[in-house]
């Protein structure tokens, strides 16, 4: 039940661009102006990260309250398990 309304959710950002009305999205049949292209890609990822259940990233300011919470911590190591519980931190 939920692939399929993660599915919904991706063909409700397609069905404005399909050929025609017959069906032409099953076929996969689209038509995306050039410029309509950025504003496309931007509507696919939101749709696939809200089926997927992505998280945001933290705000300036939700990092910078827990910061000056982590501070007030003895160690380096308390602040970094501060910090790694209240965030997802991920290597790049």
């Amino acid at each position: 039940m939920r692939e399929r309304a993660e599915t919904e959710r991706v063909l409700d950002v397609l069905r404005p661009y399909a050929a025609n009305w017959s069906g032409s999205l099953g076929r996969g049949d689209l038509v995306v102006p050039q410029r309509e292209i950025p504003r496309l890609i931007n509507d696919l990822l939101d749709a696939v990260a809200a089926s997927t259940g992505a998280e945001a990233e933290a705000t300036d300011t939700e990092l910078f309250h827990l910061l000056v919470d982590a501070q007030r911590l003895s160690s380096v190591q308390d602040q970094v398990a501060r910090l790694r519980h209240a965030f997802r931190i991920l290597k790049r």
